[in-house]
């Protein structure tokens, strides 16, 4: 039976240069909202569900984003090392940069419980003065 309905959206639709162009941006430290806002002028439009599918099912899209990627960690990373020495370097915008795009860690702060497995527990209360004199 033949399907009805829009077809699917294809990478055919991009422009002919298109790995070229999401490349040099990603080589530039572009995130992946730039790349999406990139294929959004050029079709008119773009849905994370379709960058995901495309990521799924197009593996020339998933590779050349994977790629990309690659070379926008690599321009962050150089920029914290060959500013080393350079005392005006914001250190902490880098830093939480390099945190939050590549190692997903939005939080400074992580509550791990190794114990409880999230059960409340019960903490005795232990008095430091007793009330009662003792005998020496």
């Amino acid at each position: 039976m033949k399907e009805r309905g829009r077809p699917k959206a294809s990478i055919k639709e991009l422009p002919d240069n298109w790995q070229d162009e999401v490349l040099k941006l990603y080589a530039e430290g572009a995130s992946d909202v730039e790349i999406k806002a990139l294929i959004y002028q050029w079709r008119g439009s773009f849905s994370n569900d379709l960058w995901d599918r495309w990521m799924d099912e197009e593996p020339i899209f998933s590779e050349t984003i994977k790629v990309g990627k690659l070379f926008s960690q690599q321009w962050w990373e150089k920029k914290g090392r060959k500013n080393l020495e350079n005392k005006d370097f914001n250190y902490t915008g880098w830093f939480m940069n390099i945190k939050n795009r590549f190692y997903n860690d939005w939080r400074d702060r992580k509550d791990l419980d190794h114990t409880t497995k999230g059960d409340k527990v019960s903490i005795p209360v232990i008095s430091f003065f007793d009330t009662e004199e003792s005998e020496d």
